[in-house]
């Protein structure tokens, strides 16, 4: 199941769920304290959906007490999944924010002695896809200036992401060189920052010239003006406000990366443990509060859960597998 197939069906899932009343007040919701790890600072994606889920989950009255966020930086998400694997097991409190980023570093083993198979999969909740921008007085118009100014002088532009070195924002960017006619990707100058709010930064700053994150890390630069959006990696373009950005495959590059958000805990948690958490995912997903969150941020509709998501996952670290080795040959 590639997460193409998965974007189109969950449109029709929503709907044949929408008239189903999930009450997760029939589970019993954990005793002890809840906890989310946003695997990053404050400002990026993971941090996102850590804070709007533990809202949206005490508003709509699913918990009865507040979810703390916890920002635990390091190795692209692998220093919380090392503490989650090592030191929480079993802990039904807790979950994590997890994203197309942990099955990037999971692909290529970035976390030692670790696999996907050693924490308990969720489910999704919506999808952000993946952009390229720009400060809002760099002279790059659009993706096209970027890419002839790169096979003019390969190291006069200066990349940036947050989803660690050869992570999800890099993967993304080569594979738009590569599809660009970029065959000195070896070449290319690439910064990674703890997250994609910090590498933002870096290209305010001037200190480089464009990032490669998610919508939802850059929307609030984008209404300030002080980022402009030169090509998002969809198929189609995003619904207004965002629709007036090009995407890559408008201008001749056929890259498309949604980036699914979503959820993960400790292994070894009961059955029980665990469908508190999955309804109260599916119960966020279809409320209104949340559907608002997704229009303002330009997310996509992407709600898997349980094994279904846990076979997605297990297919997409397998694809991204497969890229890595085709652009390392």
């Amino acid at each position: 199941m590639t997460i193409l197939t998965v974007l189109k069906r969950t449109s029709a899932l929503a709907a044949l769920t929408a008239g189903l009343s999930l009450s997760a007040t029939a589970l019993a919701q954990p005793v002890g304290k809840l906890e989310c790890i946003a695997p990053a600072d404050p400002g990026g994606g993971w941090d996102f959906t850590c804070r709007q889920f533990a809202k949206v989950l005490r508003d709509i009255d699913v918990v009865d007490k507040n979810m703390q966020t916890i920002n635990m930086t390091g190795a692209a998400g692998g220093v919380a999944y090392a503490h989650v694997v090592s030191k929480r097991s079993g802990d039904d409190g807790l979950i994590v924010a997890a994203s197309s980023s942990n099955s990037t570093r999971l692909a290529q083993g970035q976390y030692p002695g670790m696999d996907e198979n050693d924490v308990t999969w969720l489910g999704a909740l919506g999808a952000d896809y993946a952009v390229m921008a720009v400060s809002k007085d760099s002279p790059y118009q659009n993706l096209t200036d970027v890419l002839n100014q790169v096979k003019s002088d390969v190291k006069s532009v200066r990349f940036a992401g947050g989803s660690g070195m050869l992570g999800w924002d890099q993967l993304n960017l080569l594979q738009v060189l590569s599809k660009g006619g970029i065959s000195d990707l070896r070449a290319i100058k690439y910064l990674d920052f703890n997250n994609g709010a910090t590498a933002i930064t870096q290209i305010l700053g001037g200190h480089l010239d464009v990032v490669v994150g998610d919508v939802s890390e850059v929307t609030g630069f984008v209404e300030s003006g002080d980022l402009r959006v030169i090509a998002v990696l969809a198929d189609d373009r995003l619904p207004a406000p965002f629709d007036k950005i090009q995407t890559a495959k408008e201008q001749g590059i056929d890259v498309v990366a949604p980036n699914w958000r979503g959820f993960y805990m400790p292994a070894d948690v009961s059955d029980e443990e665990k469908a508190f958490w999955i309804d109260a995912i599916n119960q966020v997903y279809q409320s209104e509060e949340w559907k608002t969150l997704m229009k303002q941020n330009a997310l996509m509709p992407f709600n898997l859960t349980d094994a279904e998501f846990k076979a997605f996952v297990d297919q997409q670290i397998a694809d991204i597998r497969a890229i890595f080795t085709a652009i390392k040959e």
